[in-house]
């Protein structure tokens, strides 16, 4: 018997089944895994992208009324703006420690509001301070870093970008602003462009302004070198190899930049202006350049040049003798009465020589090592106590600090000392009365001999110390006193004789003297004389007719007019 065949039902078997699903299931599971890895990246950027975007790249350190410090963590750099807008006024790059690092926000001076604290491990430690303001629309913060180690070089870059920086030193090629200046870093010490033609040159204050309102001064204790970096930045740093020196400085924000240097730039001084003798506002200066061979021959010189400005109806102002000049006339004045009597006096300087012109004579603080004045010191034991003088280490004699001025081997003046200076303002006044003098130019005043020699100089002496005690001592002169130099002694009753230029249209001659003219002005040396009309830089006589009568025309506008090369000798008969 046959079976009956068996109808297809149309279901799988178990089996079939089972291995069917598994194998269905293996792609998509693989899908999932990668699906979940991909939200999991996507959660994790999308965090991290939230948390950059929330947390702001400047965050407040020091918060006062009108303004505040804030900390940009990205380029690791001061910020500083005013409020309640938030205005920019001023953005300091940070030098000297890992500004990579940002300050945390935890604050070591947190139980003080008015001051931040952080400290990079190892490095450098920084106070910020809410400092008591020179007028209540201005706000001033302390800026105060000190190293950790003694090979730490502190350094703060002050941006130039949207900010126009004026004041601090006077360079070779004057500009203003001071964006446009170059320096390699320097110590920031007054100098003699004949000298060092890179250096600084010899008036300057610690103190810049900016356009936005901002004004940054250094404390005059502060060892301090000084780079320009045209367009860029200026940088205030530490010298390099001095011992764990702290770098200070005030910044203050006013509300433009008018009122910020009414309250901070024009309080310098810290003293009441004296003037000096106004009447030389009237009075061109003749600058003698003629025989100086001896006494007779400037004479003769002296009465030619009278001669001819009677001649082209220029007899008024004043004749400057040079120093060479002027210490050979002292040296004829100053014959024993018994020979001057056997002598008949021919040799002794007359004032009425020149009337009615007036006479200058030029002083320095340099004596020649050659001198007999200097061999008298060296004889007597008194030369440290007249001269700079380096200092002995194992108890040996002090050796005269030696320098160059005008070509020779000199010495300097030691001002610390109270013997030299009442000997050196007796002189000065001696020999004003002997020849009749009616001002005397003090030349030299400017510079650090021990900086130039590469010798650490005495804490009395540090950075201008010099040129400031030596100003103030010339102050009991009087009013009718010429100096070289300006460094925190711009209160003085003085008259700034401005660095000689060359005889040319660039910024080292014709088209630095405005920007010079700026310059002095804005750090409070208001009374100054100009160069010579038509330049004098290292013995340049003017022979453009052109630059010659713009220059006279410029000086025209200025305290006082100057002349080396008078306008007969200079081109033709037209000038």
């Amino acid at each position: 018997r046959t079976m009956p065949l068996a109808r297809p039902t149309r279901q799988i078997p178990e089996a079939a089944w089972t291995s069917g699903l598994r194998e269905m299931t293996e792609p998509w599971k693989g899908a999932v895994g990668c699906l979940g890895v991909a939200v999991f990246f996507a959660m994790t950027i999308g965090i991290i992208s939230w948390q950059a975007l929330e947390q702001s790249p400047e965050e407040w350190v020091l918060r006062g009324r009108t303004g505040g410090v804030l900390w940009e963590r990205r380029r690791g750099a001061l910020l500083l703006r005013a409020l309640p807008a938030g205005r920019m006024v001023a953005v300091i790059a940070v030098g000297g420690v890992p500004a990579a690092e940002p300050p945390p926000p935890r604050d070591r001076c947190w139980h003080d509001r008015g001051q931040f604290c952080y400290a990079w491990e190892e490095d450098a430690e920084l106070r910020l301070s809410l400092e008591p303001p020179p007028a209540p629309a201005t706000e001033c913060y302390g800026v105060h870093w000190t190293p950790l180690r003694p090979d730490v070089m502190l350094k703060d870059c002050f941006s130039m970008a949207n900010v126009s920086w004026y004041g601090g030193a006077s360079v070779r090629a004057q500009r203003w602003p001071l964006n446009g200046a170059e320096s390699p870093a320097q110590p920031f010490v007054s100098g003699d462009f004949g000298k060092n033609p890179a250096g600084y040159g010899p008036v300057l204050e610690r103190y810049f302004l900016g356009s936005t309102g901002v004004t940054v001064t250094v404390a005059p204790d502060v060892p301090l070198v000084l780079s320009l970096e045209s367009d860029r930045h200026f940088c205030l740093q530490t010298p390099a190899g001095s011992d764990a020196v702290s770098l200070r400085y005030l910044l203050c924000v006013s509300q433009d930049i008018a009122a910020a240097h009414r309250h901070v730039g024009s309080q310098l001084a810290g003293q009441a202006r004296a003037l000096p003798d106004t009447a030389l506002l009237g009075s061109p200066i003749w600058r003698y350049y003629g025989p100086a061979g001896s006494a007779a021959k400037i004479k003769r010189g002296l009465r030619s040049l009278v001669k001819k400005l009677k001649r082209h109806h220029l007899q008024e102002g004043v004749l400057a003798l040079g120093e060479s000049s002027t210490a050979i006339l002292a040296a004829a004045d100053h014959v024993p009465s018994e020979r001057r009597k056997r002598h008949n006096s021919a040799r002794a300087w007359d004032p009425s020589l020149i009337e009615p012109l007036q006479l200058s004579i030029t002083l320095s603080p340099y004596t020649s090592i050659a001198s007999p004045l200097f061999l008298r010191w060296l004889r007597d034991g008194q030369a440290a106590s007249y001269c700079l003088s380096l200092q002995p280490r194992f108890g040996d004699c002090s050796v005269p600090l030696l320098t160059t001025w005008k070509g020779r081997l000199c010495a300097r003046l030691n001002v610390t000392s109270e013997l030299a200076l009442s000997w050196y303002l007796a002189r000065a006044q001696r020999l004003r009365q002997a020849l009749g003098a009616a001002y005397v130019v003090f030349e030299g005043a400017e510079g650090n001999v021990f900086l130039e020699r590469a010798v650490p100089p005495p804490a009395e002496l540090a950075g201008d110390r010099y040129t400031a005690a030596l100003a103030a001592a010339l102050a009991v002169l009087g009013n009718a006193t010429i100096i070289s130099a300006g460094a925190g002694s711009s209160h003085l009753p003085f008259f700034v004789q401005m660095s000689p230029l060359h005889s040319d249209w660039s910024h080292a001659g014709l088209k630095g003297l405005i920007p010079s003219v700026l310059h002095y002005s804005l750090l409070g040396y208001n009374f100054f004389i100009p160069d010579a009309v038509g330049g004098s830089l290292a013995g340049d006589t003017p022979g453009d007719p052109e630059l010659y009568v713009r220059w006279l025309q410029i000086v025209t506008f200025l305290p006082v007019m100057a002349f080396g090369t008078p306008p007969w000798l200079c081109c033709d008969a037209w000038v």
